[in-house]
């Protein structure tokens, strides 16, 4: 496979799952912002600070208010991380490989962006948001089940897969630590109900609260923090995310299970290998913030090394 053609399927891939989790950021906050009322704390600064692009945002919109995130986060075409704009960057990279991808997939992409485009000029996406962030969710779950469903199981589905894997690991990462970091600073919150509220929106955020309940009775911290991060059977965990980006990293390059030939291998089978022998206690006792910041460095340095080893070299050559 080209690497041009590699490259585009990763991205396109990594955009669609960026776009959903994007979508999942917000349902969340606004079903906390329902629920918790005042309570909420400093929700919408938040996904802001969660972005990395505080400064951006305060130059372009001064104060954060649910109006202000909702149009960043979803509409903003100057913020190259909103839903449009990664809708707009994985439609180009589709276009650019109409030939890889069935009619299907380039179909239901297009709508998907048509869909976000138009609803900026919708009133009754401002009065009922949740309906319009269900449905990003759902178009981009439709894409995704005909990536898996029209694309033969070769190099460019595993690609699809690889990507949209390790953002969906960065991405629930991201979602941990904003619960764990930012939105509960006030020692006497823990264990409250506002806590439980939080909790619970977290797993419902990631579709998880009923796959939770079925191991789990009561929502702690401790578990829920176990079940997103180490869990290796829940399909947003980040531990089975990463396993399974392993499993479709080796079916592109044919190397055996637990061995490595070249960095991208290396990398991703110390992180998935890091995250099987974690202990939960550990990490929360040394500190989950710190823990994640270093998860995510490690991930960067992933998609570094599959650009290194997939993309750079042959574009060089």
């Amino acid at each position: 496979m080209l690497s041009r053609v590699a490259d585009a399927i990763y991205w396109m891939s990594r955009y669609v799952e960026r776009a959903e989790n994007l979508a999942r950021f917000v349902d969340v906050s606004l079903n906390l912002q329902i629920e918790c009322g005042s309570d909420a704390g400093d929700l919408w600064p938040s996904l802001v600070h969660v972005t990395g692009d505080q400064e951006w945002f305060s130059n372009r919109y001064g104060l954060a208010t649910p109006d202000s995130v909702l149009h960043f986060l979803t509409f903003d075409v100057e913020y190259r991380h909103s839903i449009h704009s990664c809708l707009v960057a994985a439609r180009e990279n589709a276009r650019c490989i109409r030939e890889t991808i069935s009619s299907e997939m380039w179909e239901q992409l297009n709508q998907y962006y048509l869909t976000v485009r138009e609803a900026e000029l919708d009133p009754q996406v401002r009065q009922a948001p949740q309906e319009f962030f269900q449905e990003i969710k759902l178009q981009s779950q439709l894409f995704k089940g005909l990536t898996d469903s029209t694309m033969s199981r070769g190099e460019g589905w595993n690609f699809a897969r690889l990507g949209r894997l390790l953002e969906r690991a960065d991405k629930t990462s991201r979602l941990l630590d904003v619960k764990y970091y930012i939105l509960l600073p006030k020692l006497h919150d823990v264990n409250s109900t506002i806590d439980d509220l939080q909790w619970q929106a977290v797993l419902r955020s990631v579709s998880g609260f009923e796959m939770y309940r079925q191991q789990h009775h009561g929502i702690t911290p401790q578990k829920v923090v176990e079940f997103l991060l180490l869990d290796r059977l829940f399909p947003r965990a980040i531990h089975y995310a990463v396993t399974q980006a392993e499993v479709a990293m080796h079916a592109i390059t044919g190397t055996p299970p637990d061995t490595y030939r070249n960095p991208a291998e290396m990398r991703l089978g110390q992180l998935r290998s890091e995250l099987a022998y974690a202990s939960v206690t550990e990490i929360i006792n040394n500190g989950l913030h710190e823990y994640i910041d270093q998860l995510q460095g490690r991930l960067n340095q992933v998609d570094s090394a599959i650009y290194d080893t997939f993309i750079a070299k042959e574009a060089q050559g």
